[in-house]
């Protein structure tokens, strides 16, 4: 069920009070809060915990060399975290200037047309 005009700027004016108050749990709470992982982080975090895995399993066994097992370690938890890294925001700067997709403004169109046309 749709908010009513008054609900919808009542509602408009505690995201605008939120986000002054503390812009970034404001931030952390909306839309983009459920960004999506990026591809090429994903891509290049796997490859680097191969990469490190070489190291560490070939290189520290065949070199039997500590340190070389610690630099491929290393190199394995770098990788994951960045794959884990969300979106950068300049892909959420680019959603927000897109606007709303054609089918939500459809359906946005026909609810205000049967509401007009009952009222």
């Amino acid at each position: 069920m749709p908010l009513s005009e008054h609900e919808q700027k009542m509602l408009e004016q505690l995201e605008k009070q939120l986000h002054e108050e503390d812009p970034k749990f404001a931030d952390s709470m909306g839309a983009d809060a459920l960004r999506r992982f990026s591809t090429r982080h994903i891509v290049l975090g796997v490859l680097g915990v191969i990469v490190g895995l070489l190291v560490l399993l070939l290189g520290g066994v065949q070199f039997s060399n500590i340190f070389v097992g610690v630099v491929g370690f290393l190199i394995m938890g770098a990788s994951v975290y960045y794959g884990t890294l969300r979106g950068s925001g300049r892909l959420r700067a680019a959603k927000a200037g897109r606007g709303k997709s054609g089918f939500l403004s459809r359906l946005e169109a026909r609810w205000d047309e049967r509401r007009r046309d009952q009222g």
